[in-house]
């Protein structure tokens, strides 16, 4: 035995840049006593001798280098020439050698199955399954060695290269060894998962069985039994009809076969084997740490396992603290109602986990009802659903931000295995009603008394104060009483913005459902409430809107101006102003932008994402998207004849009323409603821009402890900061240094990397299960996407996807598909004739936004960016809830 030739006796866990994910796996499982059919590894020193002897390789590798995953025909075409070429060379000697005797050693006579084992495959964070072949029932030498030739080649597949560009793998640095196993011939085989790959629920166990080879069920020739085992019980079974098997031949080779009627739908494992896989199941999981994807077989009265892996589908857990037999907590994400689901850096999760107001030892601590998965945070409500009268309500408040969590809320608390173990927490139903009796009794006031035109002087004033007192404490001091001073004013941030600003906005929200209700009753109009949502005063992001029209109105005469908008290098560009004709007027209005709203930016609940101010890269887009879409003065003009319509509908409704019996008394309710609608729904935006105008300040006080401490020497780089939690940061200003911070950030960096790329669930429970909701019947053609209406009308269009703003390049008549919105992509809604978002709700911002502006507007349509293709022409329905796909491109779908 040689470096070439590995047993699986001799392999584990720490053999992986010699035998790759699959040989370190069987290797593993070998050591720790597994069932695992015997065999070895031709490991990735073999496999680099012998494309080492090739001269052309070196050239392919270059041609590798410079292909995108996209570029199918070229991926196909290079693929193929590197396989006919690797296949035609011979395997040196000394290799030949060292195989036969390995196959001697394991038994010359046996049948063996092949299968290749790269270096980057079955790990916890990228799992290549399916990416190169399989070889099965491979008798004798000179078989073997054919198909260890072809595995090798493997490596090139098409889907393989396609995989390796996409994932930015060095096609270089991805090597290969071969697995020779002997061959057991089942009775009957399958794949187990550890947990439900579809729900995601940890704690099921899911099995699929079909009689053979299990080639059948994972070429998908067959469908499988499938079994669920839950805390050692067997909960669910699905018998599947099962008409086709494949068997070893004893030649070699595999032959598939049609199952005789009365076995097509037999069980393929009795319920005492299902239980006894479950628990060897339960042993692999046990020994990798991690749930597994597991490869088995049974035969001659035993199972086998042929393989183990990560599950890398599964979107990671959120750890929650919970006394046993607790009810599985469940948790909503954060992110959707914020309508902003990327990924966020530590120090943004740690802001946001002090900001949240409600169980909280401190001002200054993070919040315990928060937890963080997969970058986003997530916000526990199983303590408030403990409340029966929460269970009622909650699932009703939070549809408006989007309907598919507010079903599955509604749909989770009927379970009686929830509610029968739900934790009780004292005083809570005291603390909820005194908080909440607070707002609505200031809400129901400012909507029945108190002076409509008061609502923005004051909610104005209160901003003010507070940013003001706010950059105040932040100033003049550093180290550790700043970092203190951050998580004291983020910590107290949001329960005064509640208290103080909330009964506002909510004054304006009641009054809609009243408007709304009594045009209903009185007129047979409910809809009427749209037309009186059109421009309204005083909304702080759709002036922004305006603000930035104008901008670009003032560029429209000045040609290197507007080349300067374009320009490819933004953060340079309030600096290259001064050198152009025109600049000196741009910049003046660029500048009183700024300092109203330079601490915005998409994606803006993460504090740890470059404001306007820092880059401007991602506004100046916008404003040449303005420029291309729009007439000079048209963003005013639109906004204005929106607030004529939003008047016109007050006075006709007011008039139609009056003319009905008792409609002094009528006209004279509806006329209130409507003025406080009118009034305060503009201030729904200015709590989020407060809390904006604390990020700003609180972001460049984080940059500059981060400066400080590079300079120092304690962090490599002044960004680094940003990968840490603020009490961290303050133990770090003390000048309390962890042992291995270099190596803790680097892990950090490389897991958000990773979680940039997770799409976050709606609702999920601690047990990882993805709560999903259901959406209402809905009107709506054949092939209709449906979503949730939240801005009445129809439009026809071209489709954009735009999924970043700083990418947004909107036409006239142009209809935005989106992954979401927020205040930050509210430059770009004048250019466009509607609106599609794959999150959000009623009164999520680019709801509120659109109906403002008076777009058609469609949201909550999972995938809709990837299903909606740019370019297409689509009919949207803002009014019945449904995106349509007309022509493909100009083709018919």
């Amino acid at each position: 035995m040689n470096g070439m030739v590995l047993d699986f006796e001799r392999i584990d866990k720490n053999s992986l840049s010699l035998v790759g994910g699959k040989g370190a796996n069987l290797g593993e499982m070998t050591q720790a006593g597994l069932p695992v059919p015997s065999g070895f590894c031709v490991t990735t020193e073999a496999y680099s001798a012998f494309i080492g002897q090739s001269a052309e390789m070196a050239g392919y590798f270059r041609q590798l280098d410079l292909v995108r995953e996209d570029q199918l025909q070229e991926i196909a075409s290079l693929g193929s020439a590197i396989r006919e070429h690797l296949i035609s060379l011979p395997i040196p000697e000394y290799i030949r050698s060292a195989i036969a005797d390995g196959l001697r050693r394991s038994g010359k006579e046996r049948a063996y199955a092949v299968r290749s084992s790269a270096t980057a495959e079955d790990l916890p964070t990228a799992s290549f399954a399916g990416q190169q072949d399989t070889y099965l029932n491979v008798c004798g030498e000179e078989q073997l060695m054919l198909a260890i030739r072809k595995c090798w080649a493997s490596l090139f597949t098409d889907r393989a290269i396609s995989y390796r560009a996409k994932n930015r793998f060095d096609h270089r640095a991805v090597l290969l060894s071969v697995v020779v196993q002997q061959m057991v011939f089942p009775e009957v085989s399958g794949i187990m998962f550890t947990a439900d790959p579809i729900s995601g629920h940890r704690g099921t166990l899911t099995i699929d069985a079909s009689f053979g080879l299990g080639e059948a069920l994972v070429s998908g020739l067959v469908s499988a039994d499938l079994y669920q085992v839950r805390s050692g019980e067997l909960i669910s079974k699905k018998i599947a009809r099962k008409k086709l098997a494949i068997f070893g031949l004893p030649e070699g080779g595999t032959i598939t076969r049609e199952l005789a009627p009365e076995e097509q739908e037999r069980q393929a494992l009795g319920d005492p084997q299902i239980m006894e896989l479950a628990a060897l199941g339960e042993k692999i999981k046990r020994h990798y740490g991690s749930d597994q994807d597991i490869e088995w077989c049974f035969a001659e009265g035993r199972f086998y396992i042929v393989q183990s892996r990560p599950i890398t589908s599964l979107y990671p857990l959120a750890h929650v603290s919970a006394p046993p037999g607790e009810s599985p907590h469940l948790l909503i994400s954060f992110g959707h109602q914020q309508m902003m689901t990327d990924a966020i850096k530590p120090m943004g999760l740690s802001l946001l986990r002090t900001m949240f107001p409600f169980g909280k030892s401190t001002v200054r601590a993070e919040s315990k009802y928060t937890v963080t998965a997969g970058g986003r945070m997530f916000i526990d409500i199983t303590p408030l659903l403990s409340l029966k009268l929460a269970r009622i309500l909650f699932p009703k408040l939070v549809s408006g931000i989007d309907e598919m969590i507010g079903s599955g809320v509604a749909e989770f608390v009927q379970r009686d295995s929830f509610v029968r173990h739900l934790p009780r927490v004292p005083g809570l139903k005291e603390q909820v009603a005194g908080f909440a009796g607070r707002i609505l009794l200031r809400g129901a006031r400012n909507l029945l008394f108190a002076p409509v035109s008061k609502g923005h002087p004051t909610v104005n004033a209160y901003i003010e104060a507070s940013a003001r007192q706010g950059k105040s404490r932040l100033s003049g001091v550093t180290g550790p009483e700043r970092v203190a001073r951050i998580q004291e004013q983020i910590g107290a941030l949001l329960r005064m913005m509640f208290l103080e600003l909330m009964p506002y906005p909510l004054s304006g929200i009641l009054s809609s459902r009243i408007i709304r209700a009594l045009s209903d009753r009185w007129l047979g109009e409910p809809d009427i409430v749209h037309v009186l949502n059109k421009s309204l005063p005083g909304n702080v992001t759709s002036e922004m809107g305006l603000i930035i029209g104008d901008l670009a109105d003032i560029a429209r005469p000045y040609p290197q101006v507007i080349e300067l908008i374009r320009s490819s290098e933004p953060k340079l560009f309030r600096q290259r102003l001064r050198q152009v004709e025109g600049g000196d007027a741009f910049g003046l209005a660029w500048d009183r932008l700024m300092e109203k709203y330079g601490m915005r930016s998409p994606g803006e609940i993460d504090v740890t994402r470059p404001r306007w101010r820092d880059d401007p890269g991602t506004l100046l887009p916008s404003i040449e998207s303005h420029l291309r879409s729009m007439q000079p003065g048209e963003h005013r003009s639109k906004f204005a004849q929106g607030a004529e319509e939003a008047e016109a509908a007050e006075r006709d409704v007011l008039a139609r009323l009056r003319a009905q019996p008792l409609g002094w008394l009528k006209a004279r309710l509806m006329s209130r409603g409507i003025r406080v609608f009118r009034g305060m729904m503009g201030l729904r935006e200015h709590p989020k821009y407060l809390m904006m105008q604390h990020f700003g300040m609180i972001r460049e006080a984080l940059c500059d402890e981060g400066r400080l401490l590079a300079e120092s020497g304690v962090l490599k780089d002044a960004e680094d900061v940003f990968y840490l939690s603020l009490d961290e940061l303050l133990q770090l200003t003390r000048g309390e240094r962890p042992a291995g911070l270099e190596h803790l950030l680097d892990q950090r960096k490389q897991e958000f990397e990773r979680y940039r790329t997770l799409t976050p669930p709606r609702l999920m429970t601690s047990e990882g299960e993805i709560v999903t909701g259901r959406r209402k019947q809905q009107d709506a053609p054949e092939g209709a996407l449906l979503g949730t209406p939240v801005s009445a009308g129809v439009v026809e269009g071209i489709a954009r996807v735009v999924l970043r703003p700083e990418e947004a390049k909107l036409s006239k008549g142009e209809i935005m598909i989106a992954p979401f919105t927020d205040p930050g992509w509210t430059p770009l809604f004048h250019s466009a004739v509607g609106l599609v978002m794959e999150v959000g709700g009623l009164m999520t911002h680019g709801a509120v936004v659109a109906r403002e502006y008076g777009l058609p507007a469609v949201v909550g349509i999972d995938r809709a960016t990837e299903l909606i293709r740019d370019g297409d022409r689509i009919r949207l329905d803002g009014t019945r809830g449904y995106v349509l796909v007309l022509e493909r491109n100009g083709k018919q779908p």
